[in-house]
């Protein structure tokens, strides 16, 4: 099974790979173009071409560029991907701009190589340009199980794909002996079973947030390009911070689950959005803080960091965790809110049957870990489902060339709580 990753790094492109990016950037434009004039065609049915018919349409066009072949098959495939993206959002019901690709960018996966700590790319059919690696870069390409399959360039940056064969969905489902259910809060993360549950602090990403959020008000600048140029600034930089902290979490989560062979347990939260909408009575600032809660990131990380380790990954349904905060871990009995105004038992929850007090954090971490064990014994009898698919990470774009937006390894963090 082949699992895929990237890594990172910063680079500023000579005066000969800016113009071979910006070649690229006006080709895939260029199929862009003809992609939608082909959806315009009474007879193609508002369709948007497929690969095969963007390919036909667009490659005698893009041998007016000159240069390497390769890079023209790239443009085309980036284009689809845009093209396919523009036709699903308008499947539901978003309104889209016609796209168009501003940055400057080149990616490929033909005829390139890594040599002596430098990836040589072409520049023409026959001249070829040196590109360092740093030496982040040079340690994890070391590794004789890795290959890297396709490379992206932009104004700052370079991105090697790499991919590595792991341990089949069986064999990796045969050595798991427990789950852990996660439980993505506000200001924390409860992760555990009934024989551990560690909880990760969080409210420093809701601290960013919100400093970012006073800056930009505090803005009263009357020009509004330069207003939005400083917003994006700091934008990008509470994006960074936020990544930084999740990263470390999500890294923590996988190796412990890695060393005790668990599997990841999550609830779907899919459409919870919904629920802090303007117009719902909510304070705007209340509303702002709960929508920039990034509980989908850390799921992300999470699954392409467990997809590259071995690790399953169960997501149960809606239905299957429904009240999982408020059902009884002991007994399954539905637990009593406390009196408004009870700050002793803040986010605690009463059994009658039980006789004691259940934090909200810990009800759903148990209910989750669970309910996911049942889910993934049931799969491991019948040989399929969930339990065997969660370990398969990105394996079904197995011998196509894919760039992801992920970060490399980095140093973790301890968890700041642990709770037996």
């Amino acid at each position: 099974m082949r699992t895929l990753k990237s890594v990172k790094q910063r680079y500023l492109p000579s005066a000969n790979v800016t113009k071979l990016m910006e070649d690229f950037r006006q080709m895939t434009n260029d199929c862009i173009r003809t992609g939608l004039e082909f959806e315009g065609r009474s007879d193609s049915g508002t369709k948007t071409p497929s690969m095969r018919r963007l390919s036909l349409l667009s490659y005698g066009q893009l041998k007016g560029y000159g240069g390497y072949s390769g890079y023209r098959l790239c443009a085309i495939s980036k284009a689809a991907g845009i093209l396919s993206s523009r036709r699903k959002s308008i499947r539901r019901g978003f309104q889209t701009r016609k796209p168009y690709v501003r940055k400057l960018m080149l990616t490929s996966c033909y005829g390139f190589r890594i040599e002596n700590g430098r990836l040589f790319i072409h520049l023409d059919a026959k001249t070829f340009e040196s590109v360092p690696l740093n030496s982040h870069s040079i340690k994890i390409l070391s590794d004789k199980r890795l290959k890297v399959r396709s490379f992206t360039l932009t104004e700052t940056s370079l991105s090697l794909c790499i991919s590595k064969e792991c341990a089949d969905a069986k064999e990796c489902a045969d050595r798991i002996t427990s789950t852990i259910g996660i439980d993505r809060n506000l200001r924390n993360l409860a992760v555990g079973n009934d024989e551990r549950i560690t909880y990760y602090d969080m409210s420093e990403i809701v601290k960013i947030a919100g400093n970012t959020r006073s800056i930009l008000r505090s803005f009263r600048r009357t020009d509004v390009r330069l207003t939005s140029e400083i917003a994006t600034k700091y934008g990008r930089r509470k994006r960074e911070r936020v990544g930084q902290i999740l990263h470390r979490v999500s890294k923590d989560v996988v190796a412990s689950a890695r060393a005790n062979q668990q599997a990841i347990v999550f609830e779907e939260i899919t459409g919870i959005r919904k629920l802090y909408r303007k117009g719902n009575g909510q304070a705007r600032a209340y509303r702002s803080k709960m929508n920039s809660w990034p509980f989908h990131e850390i799921k992300r990380q999470i699954e392409y960091k467990a997809a590259w380790e071995g690790v399953p990954v169960i997501t149960l349904s809606a239905k299957e965790t429904k009240g999982t905060t408020m059902d009884c871990p002991r007994c399954g009995e539905r637990l009593q809110v406390p009196v408004r105004g009870d700050n002793l038992h803040y986010r605690q929850l009463w059994c009658d049957a039980c006789r004691r007090w259940w934090e909200r954090d810990t009800c759903a971490v148990l209910n989750i870990s669970r309910r996911g064990w049942v889910r993934f014994a049931h799969s491991k009898r019948e040989e399929q489902g969930e339990a065997s698919e969660a370990v398969k990470g990105n394996a079904e774009h197995e011998g196509e060339p894919l760039i992801l937006r992920v970060d490399a390894s980095k140093p973790g963090i301890r968890p700041n709580q642990t709770r037996t």
